[in-house]
């Protein structure tokens, strides 16, 4: 039984995409043309029960999908990768005889501008870029005034729309269209994620991993092709790892990666959600890989999202770490340490305490649940920090700021080094009477 695919996509690129699409007998395509973004939430509603995923012809149209909550299905879109800008930065360099200087672009990070910059040799150079903040009105105004100002001579962008509107009001434009590669690859990414989630009666895992490549690299200069192979032996041995957890690799953005598999999968290589998995590929890594979150959702998105917020919650840890999202809101981890924290980041009595001591719902979760454990409401401060894994004046202030909202008194002192500075303990009660 063949895939049914919807694609939304403008009308330029649309018949490139199709016949990429056509290559592949796994895929049934149902193509939908859309103009301006708005149009998206009623395509969705409209024809979401006669697909299986959604491909989308870029990262905006993918983002109002995501925000309009009106697919539950599988949502994917095609890159403006590194090789759609280059050939028309070869276009403009070298056949329209401008430079990078009398330009001005769009959607593409800084840092990705950079990157592709220096690989031309291009250093130093002044870049004016804009990143989109939900409108494409804005970017149309920000291409137009460097024009019209005579700091500019043209524009690229990447979005349909913006080149239409430039068009028309006489900005010499090009527009960055994606690849053949670049469209392959999301087909093949759409088709191994939708294998996992047909053939596996399971809940979506997404592992999101930070990644530096060049961690541990002695500092002497390389060439641009030696970076390129550095981050290629890297994301190598993570596409290794993924096809041994049965999964599928997606690069997510700056030194992210992503790994869609199944929420059994990864119980068993995390031994239930304790360990780090235990693979050679990881380990021969272990300098780059910096921390890692998980995230288990009803949908590739759910996960998705949650993954990235189970990476965020790592940075209060040391490198290396791993924590697991669930889809009910809990958070555990970090994976493989003996002090390993399973608490809510959803609860309705620690959001009213929150509002009361201005510590965060995640931080009191982690308080509940190390009373929980060591079966008292009475601790000091040395010993959170121990729990929490924080420096000990980190959780004096934590102690302090709740007794000052009520949730804790001082009971006593204990002294367990006679020299040593007397450690106040505190009896914790997080409630609101």
């Amino acid at each position: 039984m063949k895939i049914r695919l919807g694609y939304i996509g403008v009308e330029d690129t649309m018949e490139m995409v199709l016949a990429v699409i056509r290559k592949y007998p796994d895929y049934e395509c149902y193509p939908y043309t859309h103009t301006r973004f708005e149009e998206i939430d009623d395509l969705l509603e409209q024809h979401s029960g006669e697909v299986d995923l959604w491909l989308f012809s870029g990262p905006l149209p993918y983002e109002a999908a995501q925000q309009s909550g009106k697919t539950s299905k599988p949502l994917f879109f095609i890159p403006y990768t590194g090789t759609s800008l280059y050939r028309t930065l070869c276009e403009i360099l070298y056949q329209q005889k401008l430079l990078i200087n009398e330009l001005s672009f769009d959607i593409l990070s800084q840092a990705e501008l950079q990157q592709i910059f220096s690989e031309f040799s291009i250093k130093d150079c002044p870049i004016y870029n804009k990143e989109y903040s939900g409108s494409d009105d804005d970017l149309v105004e920000y291409h137009l005034k460097l024009w019209r100002e005579g700091k500019t001579k043209a524009a690229v962008t990447c979005v349909w729309i913006v080149q239409q509107k430039l068009a028309s009001l006489g900005v010499p434009v090009f527009r960055v269209r994606p690849t053949e590669s670049s469209i392959e690859a999301v087909l093949n990414t759409a088709l191994r994620a939708h294998e996992t989630l047909q053939f596996m009666d399971a809940q979506v895992a997404v592992q999101i991993i930070k990644t530096d490549p060049y961690n541990g690299v002695s500092q002497e200069l390389f060439s641009s092709d030696e970076l390129f192979n550095m981050e290629m032996a890297l994301t190598q041995k993570l596409l290794q790892y993924a096809k041994k957890v049965q999964g599928s690799l997606k690069h997510a953005g700056t030194g992210r990666f992503a790994i869609f598999t199944t929420r059994g999968i990864v119980r068993e290589l995390t031994s239930n959600f304790t360990t780090i998995p235990d693979f050679a590929e990881l380990k021969q890594l272990e300098s780059q890989l910096t921390n890692c979150g998980i995230g288990i959702g009803r949908t590739v998105y759910e996960a998705e999202l949650l993954a990235g917020k189970a990476l965020l919650h790592t940075r209060s840890y040391k490198d290396g770490a791993w924590m697991v999202f669930f889809e009910d809101k809990t958070i555990t981890g970090p994976l493989g340490k003996p002090e390993q924290l399973s608490y809510s980041y959803v609860s309705d009595d620690l959001q009213k305490i929150s509002a009361a001591s201005s510590l965060s719902i995640a931080t009191l979760g982690k308080i509940q649940f190390i009373l929980r454990k060591r079966a008292t409401d009475e601790i000091n401060a040395y010993e959170l920090a121990q729990h929490m894994q924080i420096l000990p004046r980190s959780a004096r202030r934590i102690l302090i700021q709740l007794e000052a909202s009520g949730l804790a008194q001082i009971i006593g002192e204990d002294n367990p080094h006679p020299r040593g500075r007397p450690r106040k303990i505190y009896r914790i009660t997080l409630n609101l009477e």
